[in-house]
C-alpha cells in the first residue's frame, strides 16, 4: 500500500476524531460537524479495509521496535535474530547509537529503520508541558514509521519504555492486521520514579497507562516468573517467561584473542599497559599476557593483577559508590599486610552519571587498584567478559522483577559474579554456587578478599564457582526462543 494512502488514512482518524470531539454545539460548524465526521469514519473504514491484509508475504515478516538506542538493546537484537533465522524477513525499529552486532548489520534478513531521538531542550513551559511535546512528536515519528514499513504478520515491542509506543503500536496494527507482542522488561513507571518520586503526575499517568493499555496486546513476554505472576495478579495480563540467555557469542576467550584486546586497550588505557621496564624484542607483553613472538605462543603474565569487570549504563539504579567503597576497603587489605593480588576495574558503559563517577573515581588516591570506565565495540565487549576474572553486577530493579542482562552475559562467558541483592535475583545468581549476593559495600569488600586469594588456583573459591558455570551448560538463547516464542507465532497462523 503506498505511503500517501496510509498517511491519509491517519488524517482521516485523527480529523474525525477532531469533529466528533468537539461535536453539535461546540460554535464551529455545528450544523455539519457530525454529519462530516461520519463520512470522514467512513472513508477511514475503506481504507482500513485496503491496509488490514499484509498479504501472503507479510505473513513472514515482522517489525520489532524500541524506544531505545538499537545497539544497546540486546534482547531485541536477539529477538531479530531468531525471528530471521526461522524464516521472517525483519524490520528493527528504533534510535541510532551504538553499532549493533556483525551478527545483526550482516544479516541480510534484518533491516535497521532509525527514528531520532527527540531531545527536550524547550526552555518554556512545566516539565508535564514539555513531557507531552515529546510524547506528540514520538507518536508522530512512531506512526510515520510503522506505516511506511511493509506490512508485518507479528509486532514485538520493548516495555520499558512504552510511552507512547504501547498505545500508537496496538492502533497500528489494528489496522495493518498484525499481532502485536510486548516484551515486559521492566515497568516504565517505576524506572520515571527514580528521578520523579512515585506521586508525581507524570509517574502516576505513566502507571495508569502501561495498567490500561497493556491489556490491549495478543501475546505478552516477560523476563522473570516473580513479573509474570505480577502481571497475573495486579495487571490481569497473562505472560510467557522468556529468560535472557547468553548467545553464541559469549563464551571463554582464548589466552590468544585475550592478548590481542589487551594490547588494543593498553593504547588508550593505562591498567592495561605492561608494568616490566624492558620487554625483549621477540616478546610483546601487557598487563596481563605475554606473546612470544618466535613462537606465536601466550603465556599469564607472572603476578599477573586480577581483572574485575562490570558493564552498566550508569544510571540511578546502580550505586556504583558501592563499588568504590568495596575497593576502598580491598585497597586497606592489602597495605594492612594482606596477600592479595593488585587489581584492575574495568567498567564498561556509556550514561548520564559517568562524568559524576568518573569525578569521584579520579579523587582515589589508590596504589594497588586500577579503576578505567570504558567504551567497547559491540565485538570486543563479549570478548573482555571472557577475559575476567569476576564480574560484579550493581543493578537494583526499580520493579524488584527483572535481572540483570550484564549477569547473563557474565555467565555465558563463564565468568563468576558477585551481585547486590534485590527480590527475584535467586531466579539468575545462585549464592555460593556460580557467584555471592551482597547488601552492602562491606559485603562486597569481604567477598572480593574471599575471592581473589589465590584466585588462580582452580581449587579456590572463584575456580569452583568457574567450574560450576561451565558443568552447568546454560540453555543458550535459540533453543530458548525456539521453545517459548516459536509456538507463538505458528499457532495463530
Amino acid at each position: 500500500m503506498a505511503l500517501c494512502t496510509r498517511l491519509q488514512f491517519v488524517l482521516l482518524v485523527v480529523v474525525s476524531a477532531l469533529l466528533l470531539l468537539l461535536g453539535p454545539g461546540c460554535g464551529l460548524l455545528p450544523a455539519v460537524c457530525g454529519p462530516a465526521a461520519w463520512a470522514l469514519l467512513g472513508a477511514a473504514a475503506w481504507a482500513w479495509l485496503r491496509l488490514r491484509a499484509p498479504g501472503a508475504a507479510g505473513r513472514r515478516r515482522a517489525c520489532v521496535l524500541v524506544l531505545g538506542d538499537v545497539g544497546r538493546s540486546p534482547r531485541m537484537l536477539n529477538h531479530s535474530l531468531s525471528l530471521a533465522r526461522n524464516g521472517f524477513w525483519v524490520t528493527l525499529v528504533g534510535y541510532p547509537g551504538a553499532k549493533p552486532h556483525q551478527d545483526v548489520l550482516n544479516n541480510e534478513k534484518i533491516n535497521i529503520v532509525y527514528i531520532t531521538e527527540i531531545m527536550t531542550g524547550m526552555k518554556f513551559g512545566s516539565k508535564i508541558f514539555q513531557y507531552g511535546v515529546k510524547i506528540f512528536v514520538q507518536t508522530l515519528q512512531i506512526c510515520y514509521t510503522l506505516l511506511k514499513i511493509d506490512a508485518p504478520s507479528y509486532m514485538f515491542l520493548q516495555n520499558p519504555p512504552g510511552l507512547p509506543a504501547i498505545a500508537v503500536t496496538w492502533v497500528v496494527c489494528l489496522l495493518r492486521g498484525s499481532k502485536f507482542i510486548i516484551d515486559w522488561h521492566n515497568y516504565g513507571y517505576t524506572i520515571m520514579s527514580l528521578t520523579h518520586g512515585d506521586r508525581h503526575p507524570i509517574v502516576q499517568i505513566a502507571k495508569w497507562y502501561e495498567h490500561f493499555f497493556g491489556k490491549l496486546s495478543d501475546s505478552n513476554l516477560c523476563v522473570t516468573e516473580a513479573m509474570k505472576e505480577d502481571l497475573r495478579v495486579n495487571w490481569n495480563i497473562k505472560a510467557i517467561t522468556l529468560y535472557d540467555c547468553p548467545s553464541p557469542i559469549f563464551k571463554d576467550t582464548p589466552l590468544e584473542l585475550q592478548h590481542k584486546l589487551f594490547k588494543k586497550l593498553a593504547n588508550d588505557f593505562v591498567p592495561f599497559k605492561t608494568r616490566s621496564e624492558f620487554v625483549p624484542s621477540d616478546f610483546e607483553r601487557t598487563a596481563f599476557t605475554e606473546l612470544n613472538i618466535s613462537t606465536g605462543s601466550v603465556t599469564p603474565i607472572e603476578g599477573r593483577p586480577a581483572l574485575l569487570l562490570s558493564s552498566t549504563s550508569w544510571t540511578e539504579d546502580e550505586d556504583f559508590s558501592i563499588l568504590l567503597k568495596a575497593l576502598e576497603e580491598y585497597e586497606g587489605f592489602i597495605t594492612s599486610g594482606i596477600t592479595l593480588p593488585s587489581l584492575v576495574c574495568a567498567i564498561t558503559g556509556k550514561g548520564p552519571l559517568q562524568d559524576f563517577y568518573n569525578r569521584l573515581i579520579n579523587k582515589k588516591n589508590f596504589k594497588y587498584v586500577h579503576i578505567c570506565t570504558l567504551w567497547l565495540e559491540a565485538e570486543d565487549y563479549p570478548v573482555l567478559l571472557g577475559s575476567g576474572d569476576l564480574g560484579v553486577c550493581l543493578h537494583k530493579s526499580t520493579s524488584g522483577l527483572d535481572l540483570p542482562m550484564k549477569v547473563v552475559d557474565m555467565f555465558g562467558c563463564c565468568l563468576p559474579v558477585c551481585a547486590v541483592d534485590f527480590q527475584c535475583l535467586h531466579e539468575l545468581v545462585k549464592h555460593e554456587e556460580n557467584g555471592l549476593i551482597f547488601k552492602s559495600s562491606h559485603d562486597l569488600a569481604g567477598q572480593l578478599k574471599l575471592l581473589f586469594t589465590d584466585f588462580k588456583n582452580e581449587k579456590s573459591t572463584l575456580g569452583t564457582f568457574r567450574r560450576n558455570l561451565k558443568e552447568s551448560k546454560m540453555v543458550q538463547w535459540d533453543e530458548n526462543w525456539d521453545e517459548t516464542v516459536l509456538p507463538l507465532l505458528t499457532a495463530s497462523n
